[in-house]
């Protein structure tokens, strides 16, 4: 439709122009001594008009030969970025296919584009860190550079390739790069949890497990085993002493210390160090919260002196257990071990036998074996004693 309407109106101009021709009879003369030019109007005109044409193509031709060497630098710029861009799509299709040799062939390739060349220069030194070439994949992070548009990714994939090549201390110095400068994403915070954990730097590794279990960006599973890991080093290490076992303990939330297993550690550090009393009450809080055979085992260890009040204590506590759990052999076990050492011979041997007769696991089998043997022993029936100490040493052996 626009272009039938162009067609009228040109045609009608052309009209309008022939038909003012026609009744157009003036003349143009043009003097330059000793010549005289006679010229109709109309040619003239037609003439005048020819002449702008020819200018305008005149001057049109000398600019564009001006901008001649911009277009060609322009073009050729063009086409330095489309093959750059080809080469960055090609280096990540072939990075995550796996392919890395040609993945860091592509990202040099890219590489050759200003814009590109950061990107690349990530590219290249993940297939060059695949590639085993640890002098090659510094380099290109070294090629990164520290513009801030891609700090971010460069300290983040530094991180990622020196932890994953277990150099922690390395990857631990891009951690604390990367949070001095704010950053506090998941990622970010998952990447500076392994690495500490690879540098077993457990007080951080705690600290960062609170803070993704906010987040729910830990799996529950992987957030109790690195728990355990970190109480575990924490609270074995034997250079604590009695005052600095306390010190850990306290640094240790709430919500941790009724967790079985860093029960199980905390009141056998404070057994090893003689703090009985402390042992007692870390087993007693977390049994209230949650069953469980290793507290009982452990809390059998912790039994206070023979004949004082808080045995006593113990032995009552556990007959409260007893009543509410009557086939526990590990509950009877240590309620007889108490019986045994306050010397309520009938009681701790019922006890005993009870605990033999409903154990599933053979060191129960041996400890009850063990333990009325003692007994035996301390009420001078040497024969009985020397049976359940062979039953004991079978138990051992298998």
């Amino acid at each position: 439709m626009r272009i039938f309407i162009s067609l009228l109106i040109l045609l009608a101009a052309a009209i309008g122009v022939a038909v003012g021709a026609r009744f157009n009879h003036g003349n143009v003369v043009l003097f330059y001594a000793p010549y005289r030019v006679d010229l109709s109007l109309n040619l003239f005109l037609v003439l005048l008009v020819l002449l702008f044409v020819l200018m305008y193509v005149i001057l049109n031709t000398i600019r564009d030969a001006q901008r001649m060497p911009q277009r060609v630098a322009a073009y050729r710029n063009a086409k330095r970025e489309r093959e750059g861009n080809r080469a960055m799509r090609d280096a990540l299709k072939a990075l995550f296919e796996g392919r890395f040799g040609h993945a860091e062939k592509a990202a040099t390739r890219a590489a050759d584009s200003p814009d590109n060349a950061g990107l690349s220069a990530l590219i290249a030194a993940r297939a060059a860190h695949r590639l085993g070439q640890p002098d090659r994949r510094d380099g290109w992070l070294t090629r990164v550079g520290e513009e801030s548009a891609l700090k971010t990714a460069r300290l983040m994939t530094t991180i990622e390739l020196l932890t994953d090549e277990r150099q922690p201390e390395a990857a631990l110095e891009a951690v604390n790069e990367l949070q001095g400068s704010g950053t506090r994403h998941i990622h970010a915070l998952r990447l500076a949890l392994k690495a500490n954990q690879r540098a077993e730097n457990w007080p951080e590794v705690l600290r960062l497990v609170r803070l993704l279990d906010k987040r729910n960006a830990i799996h529950p599973a992987l957030s109790r085993k690195l728990r355990e890991l970190a109480y575990r080093d924490l609270l074995s290490d034997r250079a604590h002493d009695a005052e600095s076992i306390r010190r850990v303990w306290s640094t240790i939330p709430a919500e941790d210390r009724v967790q079985p297993f860093v029960a199980v550690l905390a009141a056998g550090a404070f057994n090893s160090r003689g703090l009985h009393d402390e042992a007692r009450n870390v087993i007693e809080k977390a049994l209230a919260i949650e069953w469980d055979e290793r507290l009982v085992r452990v809390y059998g260890d912790s039994s206070a002196p023979e004949g004082s009040p808080a045995l006593l204590a113990q032995i009552e506590r556990c007959e409260e257990w007893l009543a509410k759990r009557p086939t526990d052999a590990e509950l009877e076990l240590t309620l007889g071990t108490f019986c045994l050492k306050q010397k309520l011979w009938g009681k701790a041997q019922r006890h005993l036998e009870q605990a033999l007769s409903d154990a599933t696991d053979a060191e129960t089998v041996r400890q009850a074996h063990l333990k009325l043997a003692q007994l035996h022993e301390a009420l001078n029936q040497p024969e009985q004693a020397a049976l359940h100490y062979r039953q004991c040493a079978l138990a051992t052996m298998l």
